[in-house]
């Protein structure tokens, strides 16, 4: 079967997405630090405090997705893929009721070109003033750059269990 090289390059330039250009949280996405400090900081809030979704939003693609993952009792594992939108609309009262933190506590990133993977391992507590967290996990982000600045393409998540302990590479140098 012969492939024209011409027509592969027109059929895939024709179908790529034109991005937005939002310059409001400009900051927030020149670097991938930015980009990830930046999820961290907007869905981090004490009890009460309202967060900026408008902020959360931009850091994503428009077709972005959260993909929540656990771990099931019958050993399989269940996951809910979620836009934007469908992350606030299902946690965003939750978080901003009962204060929820989210910090990273060691990053794997691995780049290639204008795409970064980041291994971001994560405590999460209700109260910045909490001494433990309740709970720890591993985020996997997908980044875009697109020549202006990064996108978050996706994020893949799973708190750790019993089951699934955090591996030592996963955590701080000791």
């Amino acid at each position: 079967m012969k492939i024209c090289k011409g027509l592969v390059v027109a059929l895939f330039a024709t179908s790529m997405c034109a991005l937005p250009d939002q310059t409001e949280f400009a900051a927030d996405t020149e670097t991938v630090e930015g980009i990830v400090s930046a999820l961290y900081e907007v869905i981090s809030g004490e009890k009460g405090q309202l967060r900026d979704w408008g902020r959360f939003r931009n850091l994503f693609l428009p077709e972005g997705r959260l993909i929540g993952t656990a771990h099931q009792p019958d050993g399989s594992t269940a996951y809910r893929v979620l836009s934007p939108d469908d992350y606030i609309a299902g946690s965003g009262k939750w978080v901003e009721e009962n204060g929820f933190f989210e910090l990273e506590i060691h990053r794997i990133a691995q780049d290639y070109g204008s795409l970064v993977h980041v291994w971001s391992t994560y405590e999460a507590r209700r109260s910045a003033a909490d001494p433990a967290p309740f709970m720890r996990g591993i985020n996997s982000i997908q980044l875009l750059h697109d020549g202006r600045r990064w996108w978050i393409v996706q994020i893949l998540w799973l708190s750790e269990s019993a089951r699934n302990p955090l591996p030592e590479h996963f955590l701080p140098p000791k």
